[in-house]
Order: structure tokens, then C-alpha cells, then sequence
């Protein structure tokens, strides 16, 4: 492997095994919901509606939405996309993962979801590339700033997830390679 490139959050955890170069997006864990629902408008609203959320078995975010959902309220599958299954034939009333991923699902689902867009997690997406390797990290940090300065980043945001999203966001502060 020379390098990882996804939704990888940088954590201390990973910072173990690998190094990162970036961030070069900022994620948060967000909440999607059917368009047209107006009792879910954060993960606070989650209890109070007594609303059955779907994550994905063994994430992260399947164990923060304990904090705001009722253990048996929350239903778990493999996949994200079993989740937007879910949701459409009304087995769920709310998915909930990083917002770039919900943003793909919303795009797929022809305009039947939404996200509430009140993020309640923090997620810098790093590239991930071999521990100690320095001079790389500095090489793709360099091509990342690049990037945002001639408008690649930009364009590369709003020809994905930019279509439901809109504007690109800033490229994050980069970490310090080591």
C-alpha cells in the first residue's frame, strides 16, 4: 500500500499505524432523514421522537448516536445503503453517519431524503500513507494546497458532492507531517 484515500478519519487510534497526510476535508456526523420530515431537526430531536435510527454495525457512528437515541431504537446493518432502504419503506425514521456519506445518498435517492445538517461530531478525512514517511506527506500536502489555490479542489467538491451540497468547502488548516 502507498496510500489510503476515503472517508478515513484521522484519529489517534490509526496515527498507531499509519501517517496522514491533509486533512483535506472536515466531516461531522450528521443526520438523513425523508424530505418531507420536520420532527427530526438534530440529533437532540432523536429521544423526544422516539425515532428508530440505522447505522452501520461497528462504527463510530453507531456508538455515538447512543448519546442522543434509545438503545432499542437503533437498528444496524452492513451497509449505508440497507440504511436508505430502510428509511424509504419507513423501518427507520433517520440514518446517520459522516455527512459526505449521507450526501451520496441523498443525491441516490432522487430527491426523497434530506440531510438536517446540524453535524455533532468532528471528522478531519486524511490520507493515510506509511508511518514515518515525511517527504510523501509533505508531497501530497503540497499537491493539496495546489489544488485550492488553482481551483481543483473546488471544482473536484462541486462535481460530487457538491451537487447537493453546493459550495466547496475551504480546504482544512493541514496538520504538521511526522
Amino acid at each position: 500500500m502507498d496510500f489510503i484515500v476515503a472517508t478515513y478519519t484521522i484519529n489517534d487510534k490509526r496515527k498507531q499505524l499509519v501517517s496522514f497526510a491533509g486533512p483535506y476535508y472536515q466531516a461531522g456526523q450528521d443526520i438523513m432523514v425523508k424530505k418531507d420530515n420536520t420532527t427530526i431537526t438534530g440529533p437532540e430531536s432523536l429521544r423526544a421522537a422516539n425515532a428508530k435510527v440505522c447505522s452501520v454495525s461497528g462504527s463510530t457512528p453507531a456508538e455515538k448516536i447512543k448519546e442522543y437515541a434509545d438503545a432499542s431504537n437503533i437498528v444496524l446493518f452492513d451497509v449505508y445503503s440497507k440504511c436508505a432502504d430502510a428509511l424509504r419503506t419507513g423501518q427507520v425514521d433517520a440514518v446517520t453517519t459522516d455527512n459526505v456519506v449521507l450526501l451520496g445518498l441523498v443525491d441516490a435517492s432522487g430527491g426523497a431524503f434530506k440531510i438536517v445538517g446540524k453535524p455533532f461530531t468532528t471528522e478531519p478525512y486524511g490520507i493515510g500513507i506509511k508511518k514515518g514517511d515525511t517527504a510523501f506527506c509533505q508531497f501530497i500536502d503540497e499537491q493539496l494546497t495546489a489544488a485550492a489555490a488553482d481551483g481543483r479542489y473546488a471544482k473536484a467538491w462541486e462535481s460530487t458532492a457538491g451537487k447537493v451540497a453546493g459550495a466547496a468547502p475551504a480546504l482544512p488548516t493541514l496538520a504538521t507531517c511526522s
